[in-house]
């Protein structure tokens, strides 16, 4: 069995390697039109649950079978669930702007924020591995829980669909303070 110093190694490893490209990469395969088309049929709150449900399954497929399932899934759940917070994210910007294209800068710092990561002007290393380990801290509080199969995808569901529920609380919370703009 590896010692909790091993597992919080891999956790800051796999943190490092999701802020290099990973976060990037993600924002990059998300179609933001199919958000807008999303958002503009069901209505923000439908959208943000239909997130939350698809967070879910892959919350309850990694926690059903034990530690297979949970090796073997947890890479899947952890790609999905970034996913799904990213799309929550983008449908929220575009339900309160109108527009749904988003540049990655604006995008990531928007989630830093939600995370309460603080942040400059510039996108840094340290934001970036910020929120990837928030996220993977999210995901490794309830690892054990998940050893236990049919408890562990009850467990796994439920912790991914209030996690995009909370945070599509947190965004929008954040979307609805007002802009003071500056003349100068």
């Amino acid at each position: 069995m590896r010692s909790i110093k091993q597992i919080g190694t891999d956790i800051k490893q796999y943190s490092d390697q999701l802020s290099h490209d990973g976060f990037k990469q993600v924002f990059d395969h998300i179609d933001q039109f199919n958000i807008k088309k999303g958002v503009d049929k069901m209505g923000i709150d439908k959208f943000v649950n239909q997130c939350a449900i698809m967070a879910a399954g892959s919350g309850a497929i990694s926690g059903s079978g034990g530690i297979l399932t949970m090796v073997i899934g947890m890479p899947v759940d952890v790609l999905n669930l970034i996913t799904q917070q990213f799309r929550v994210t983008m449908a929220i910007m575009y339900y309160n702007r109108g527009s749904y294209q988003i540049g990655f800068d604006e995008f990531i710092k928007l989630v830093a924020i939600s995370f309460k990561i603080e942040t400059g002007v510039a996108i840094t290393k340290t934001m970036m591995e910020g929120i990837a380990e928030k996220i993977l801290l999210n995901l490794g509080v309830r690892t054990a829980e998940r050893l236990v199969p049919v408890v562990g995808a009850v467990i796994g569901g439920t912790t991914n669909y209030l996690f995009i529920k909370r945070m599509a609380r947190s965004v929008k919370e954040l979307q609805v303070q007002p802009v003071i703009l500056q003349v100068g």
